[in-house]
């Protein structure tokens, strides 16, 4: 592939139980965010133990990741939004920096 463009942006993983995955993606979509990835029935192991990532009585019942990719400039607004929710409800976000090809893909 020649005359590649990379353009820099940043990777939010944002994990959550799936009962609140209405919340987080009304959140992104208030943002400016024009789409993201969820990833459901997460295992994992944190302060509150081990988490198994298979349903249980519905989708609510398990951990979701939203993947997104935004400029660095949406990154704070997206965590002051969540700010609030960390307080009152287990989960992380995750943020790593990245280089996407497309950079259309993640504009307006």
């Amino acid at each position: 592939m020649k005359n590649l463009n990379f353009s820099t942006l940043k990777k939010l993983e944002i994990i959550l139980e799936g009962e609140h995955q209405a919340f987080v993606t009304d959140l992104l979509d208030r943002s400016g965010v024009t789409g993201y990835t969820i990833i459901n029935n997460l295992s994992g192991k944190g302060s509150h133990g081990f988490h198994e990532g298979h349903l249980m009585f519905n989708e609510d019942d398990v951990l979701i990741m939203v993947i997104v990719a935004v400029p660095e400039d949406l990154v704070n607004p997206i965590l002051e939004g969540l700010a609030p929710f960390y307080s009152e409800h287990s989960g992380v976000v995750f943020i790593t920096g990245i280089e996407v090809t497309r950079m259309v893909k993640f504009r307006h």
